[in-house]
């Protein structure tokens, strides 16, 4: 399929013109940084390395026309925001740069698009419903060698800034666990459920023709250490930052994964990354989003 048919790079009007440069949203230029990618070859480059961890290393089953292109593609990758992790001493080119990718849809995005990507999976109305500007998170990986917990840091660095600086008040998306086999992931599922389970104004659920049932160990069973350091490094890292998971997973017997919902409401973002973001950027995190849903207070496991 032509790049004209089928264009890489979505035309942005929904973003500050500020980001929409080659300049870092975390990170150092001449070192390991994160910013938005802002040519074909570098939306082509985060296909590649999308198509080499998923189904290359976690054996995603891939249409013809994706083998043959050798890059994970699809139309929402049209009207996205692609976030990409590029370490420059790995070589010049864009293929060798990028060692890490989040696909980021705005409201606005998918108004134009017809829907989220979520909503194949989940019902989020919910989420919908409270008139909170809304940033899908998906399609997210790291390069094996690179899954640090520094390189983690700066990916949510970058989704912060992102947040920060176009108003958004709720993100969300689809994270997945390795496998289609419940009764492997019973204990991490029952974890997410009995722990981390959102309020229900914010429990997106998975669709009644997808539903998974999570709740599948009592709370008193569940060691909570144990549970949370067999979780896959972006949904630690998603729990660290304060997100909620929705009501209900889904297998995706094409992905080889189990879909949970995220949800993170600015409000819910901790302390720390606001100011990282306010020290960094020498500018405030508006009121209006992080009063827009009520934030709570606890704690998290994070070991």
């Amino acid at each position: 399929m032509s790049d004209r048919q089928y264009p890489l790079l979505k035309t942005s009007t929904n973003c500050k013109d500020n980001l929409m440069t080659s300049m870092p949203l975390a990170g150092d230029l001449n070192e390991t940084h994160v910013r938005l990618a802002v040519t074909d070859e570098e939306v082509a480059a985060a296909q590649r390395l999308r198509f080499t961890i998923f189904y290359e290393e976690c054996k995603a089953k891939p249409s013809d026309e994706v083998l043959r292109e050798k890059r994970d593609f699809d139309l929402y990758d049209t009207v996205a925001e692609h976030l990409i992790v590029v370490d420059p001493s790995r070589g010049d080119s864009p293929y060798a740069q990028i060692i890490g990718t989040y696909r980021m849809i705005t409201q606005a995005a998918a108004r134009e698009f017809g829907q989220f990507y979520s909503n194949d999976e989940f019902d989020i109305s919910p989420l919908i419903d409270t008139n909170a500007y809304l940033l899908e998170l998906g399609r997210s990986c790291v390069m094996e060698d690179y899954r640090t917990r520094p390189v983690l840091q700066l990916l949510w660095q970058g989704i912060a800034h992102f947040v920060f600086s176009n108003n958004v008040g709720l993100t969300f998306g689809c994270a997945s666990l390795h496998g289609t086999d419940i009764e492997n992931l019973k204990e991490e599922l029952s974890y997410l459920h009995h722990f981390h389970l959102a309020v229900p104004e914010l429990r997106a659920k998975a669709l009644p023709g997808r539903y998974t049932n999570m709740n599948l160990m009592p709370a008193s069973e569940i060691d909570e250490k144990e549970a949370f350091h067999k979780l896959p490094p972006l949904i630690k890292g998603y729990l660290r930052i304060g997100a909620k998971i929705g009501d209900g997973a889904v297998i995706d017997y094409q992905f080889n994964t189990t879909d949970v919902c995220i949800v993170l409401p600015t409000s819910y973002v901790r302390q720390r990354y606001l100011r990282h973001y306010e020290r960094t950027t020498q500018k405030t995190v508006s009121s209006k989003i992080l009063n827009l849903i009520p934030p709570l207070q606890e704690t998290v496991q994070t070991a």
